[in-house]
């Protein structure tokens, strides 16, 4: 059973090119971690406003503007638990302050193992 982390950022509007560029190295540098085997990265751009655009089949809709943040979703899974506490402590190390001096508020981490 594979371990797996979801990891939400709230970036401030200021400091998105430089998460973004942040971001590119973490993802260089990660990838490289003993035991991971996966890691998706996406920036939140869309909603869904109506539930008729679901049951119509229509696309979502675009965000036009930023409220407060810019929001960011990290999926990353690994071998086992213990690998994932080994990247974390790497992460921490490197790469933790420099991505908490973009954000709003503390990032959220949801962790579990994988269940299919």
């Amino acid at each position: 059973m594979s371990f797996s982390e979801v990891c939400i950022y709230q970036v401030k509007p200021d400091k998105v090119d430089e998460f973004e560029i942040l971001m590119n190295d973490v993802q260089d540098f990660m990838n490289k971690q003993d035991g991971v085997l996966l890691f998706r990265f996406f920036k939140r751009g869309y909603t869904i406003k109506e539930f008729s655009t679901v049951k119509e089949g229509l696309p979502p809709d675009k965000l036009t503007r930023v409220v407060k943040s810019v929001r960011y979703l990290l999926y990353w899974e690994f071998e086992t638990i213990e690998q994932y506490g080994h990247a974390q402590k790497n992460l921490y190390e490197s790469y933790w302050k420099a991505i908490d001096k973009c954000l709003i508020m503390p990032h959220d981490k949801y962790l579990g193992d994988r269940i299919f």
